[in-house]
């Protein structure tokens, strides 16, 4: 679909990957929805974008997701794409994961992008639309110490696979994108195991990708309405060709 005047929702937009996204989108002439817990740095994006919409949400919390698509519909009329960005890692080996840290990283990576595509959807249905989940290049292997977070990640995949079979007759396309070690705060922000998600994203990729290479994936799924698409090198099993020159 279109991007330019589409009413695009963004969530964890205000860092890394969700905002070098609010971005890209508002360069290609869409309309903005910026939700994040951090009101101070969505209201200040919001004002340098111009044709966006700042609202504090905790996609965790289903009133204040409830909230943020009425604040969308209230100042733009529609929602045309939903982009879920949120999420947040947890490094630890299976028998040292914390339960309580467990179930949070479950409810931000897995529960919330339900909770917000379930939101949306009466709006998508009037017209149809977009999705595009974010999941993680890390489900592509079986890396020590990443069970949990990967877990999260891969039930969000099946989760969007799913629903783009099942919401395909509504019109609406629903994607699923595979980002990998990209520079962003991620590591910084870590449910548990900062150090270890620091070391093993070095091992990995020291030269991360950057959010705008992202982000410029992900519009890609938009206008296109692929399945999928990844950032996750050839050589680990994904499909990613650094550019040359």
């Amino acid at each position: 679909m279109n991007i330019e005047g589409a009413v695009i929702v963004v969530t964890g937009a205000s860092s890394g990957i969700g905002e070098a996204t609010a971005r890209a989108a508002s360069r290609a002439g869409a309309k903005v929805v910026l939700a994040a817990r951090r009101l101070d740095r969505i209201e200040a994006l919001a004002e340098e974008l111009g044709d966006a919409l700042a609202v504090q949400c905790d996609v965790t919390d289903a009133d204040q997701v409830s909230i943020m698509i009425d604040a969308a519909l209230e100042k733009f009329g529609r929602i045309d794409v939903v982009l879920n960005i949120a999420g947040q890692g947890l490094q630890a080996s299976v028998d040292k994961i914390a339960l309580d840290d467990f179930r949070a990283v479950l409810e931000l990576n897995t529960i919330a992008p339900l909770t917000v595509m379930q939101a949306a959807l009466p709006a998508l249905r009037t017209h149809g639309g977009a999705i595009v989940n974010v999941s993680s290049g890390i489900t592509f292997g079986d890396i020590p110490g990443s069970a949990a977070y990967a877990a999260s990640k891969a039930a969000l995949s099946k989760l969007t696979g799913i629903a783009r079979a099942e919401l395909a007759s509504d019109g609406i396309v629903v994607s699923v994108i595979y980002p990998f070690v990209t520079r962003t705060e991620f590591t910084q922000s870590v449910r548990a195991g900062k150090d270890a998600a620091a070391t093993l994203e070095a091992d990995h990729a020291p030269d991360p990708q950057t959010p705008e290479q992202v982000a410029a994936a992900i519009l890609d799924l938009v206008l296109t309405g692929a399945a999928q698409a990844d950032m996750v090198p050839v050589q680990l099993g994904g499909s990613y060709t650094a550019p040359t020159g």
